[in-house]
């Protein structure tokens, strides 16, 4: 997903501290929803990401035993054509690589998407190169508990985030997927390293080439997916954001009844960002829900919103618990409310809460 600007972190302290308490209103109306096809999925956005560092196999194990169906790793590629897990292919964030002198000289500003990015990038390292890194927490403003972690994985390859995912589905019995995410695809193919034919040679290799197989591939890009359509059998996700797409179309148009009839010509689903289903208020609390679900369902597409996170920093303020954006309020309360729109799946960063709130239906 899309990454969170830790900017404002600590000028919303004093806005949490000063918003009064609001009764949990009842469920918005969304108008008729078809029937989601089976209980809602888990997905463990970056793995157990509020408890460890994410994209680490620490945080994908740990999503795991808290009972997720799926975990999330988003895809770069590396100088040598591997693709690994990070949220972004600038590192500086999420790794230890600005304390390694040798790779001082490698950092460096080029533009992605339209925005320009000053640091290190996967692009400009083998993958030997990249294992020498170890991973960091993204949000130590948030998270500080999680600091505790850094230091002690390293980088992990989409190789073994499968190998993960079936060696836990042989010892739990419970069906572990995968759901990865190409991450800039245009960038990655105005390189020379375009993810996806590495992403389908290791889903074959996987045995994972039909929608029966535990995978969902997203992406925030078009096209990618169009291409992708033709190519795999596997289950496509289109992600939804505001603005517009790195391939240039207009999210905005996806979501209308005619784009999402055309979104279901290549994709089993949309993931969109949580407040196209349920806006928030200025006042931080959840409004009326929109029609987004039933249109989406009414066009066969699944819908699986993001991201679902437990601090009060991310939740609306019913949710909240005390004043310090660090604590954890009622992650489980708010994630019911947006199940009973009739989604079909969350993204979550604590993937226990997701589970018990979909307890009932499980």
């Amino acid at each position: 997903m899309r990454g969170l600007l830790i900017a404002g972190v600590l000028g919303l302290m004093s806005t949490i501290a000063a918003a009064a308490p609001l009764a949990k209103s009842g469920m918005p109306k969304s108008g008729p929803v078809l029937a989601p096809p089976g209980p809602p999925i888990v997905i463990a956005h970056r793995g157990a990401s509020a408890d460890r560092p994410e994209h680490t196999l620490a945080s994908y194990a740990l999503a795991i035993e808290q009972g997720t169906d799926f975990i999330e790793p988003d895809l770069v590629a590396t100088k040598d054509g591997h693709l690994v897990a990070r949220h972004e292919n600038e590192i500086s964030g999420t790794t230890d690589v600005a304390s390694h002198p040798e790779f001082a000289a490698r950092k460096r500003t080029q533009t992605i998407d339209g925005t320009a990015f000053t640091g290190w990038f996967t692009e400009d390292f083998t993958l030997a190169e990249l294992q020498t890194l170890f991973a960091r927490e993204r949000l130590p403003q948030l998270r500080p508990a999680n600091t505790a972690f850094d230091g002690q994985e390293r980088i992990p390859t989409l190789d073994q985030i499968i190998a993960l995912a079936k060696a836990a589905t042989a010892r739990t019995g419970r069906t572990i997927g995968i759901y990865p995410e190409t991450k800039h695809p245009s960038h990655f193919r105005a390189i020379g390293l375009p993810l996806e034919p590495p992403l389908l040679a290791a889903l074959k290799q996987a045995g994972w080439t039909t929608a029966a197989a535990p995978v969902f591939i997203q992406s925030f890009e078009v096209q990618n997916l169009k291409d992708l359509h033709g190519q795999t059998g596997v289950r496509l996700i289109q992600l939804i954001d505001a603005g517009v797409s790195g391939d240039g179309i207009a999210y905005d148009a996806l979501v209308t009844p005619t784009g999402l009839a055309g979104v279901a010509t290549y994709a089993a689903g949309i993931g969109p960002a949580r407040d196209r289903i349920i806006p928030r208020t200025a006042a931080g609390v959840l409004g009326t829900a929109t029609t987004l679900v039933a249109d989406a369902h009414a066009a066969g597409l699944q819908v699986h919103p993001w991201t679902f996170r437990p601090e009060n920093y991310f939740l609306a303020v019913p949710y909240r618990r005390g004043t310090n954006p660090q604590d954890r309020g009622d992650a489980e309360a708010e994630i019911r409310l947006y199940l009973e729109t009739g989604i079909d799946g969350v993204f979550s960063d604590l993937p226990a809460a997701a589970v018990a709130a979909m307890a009932p239906a499980r």
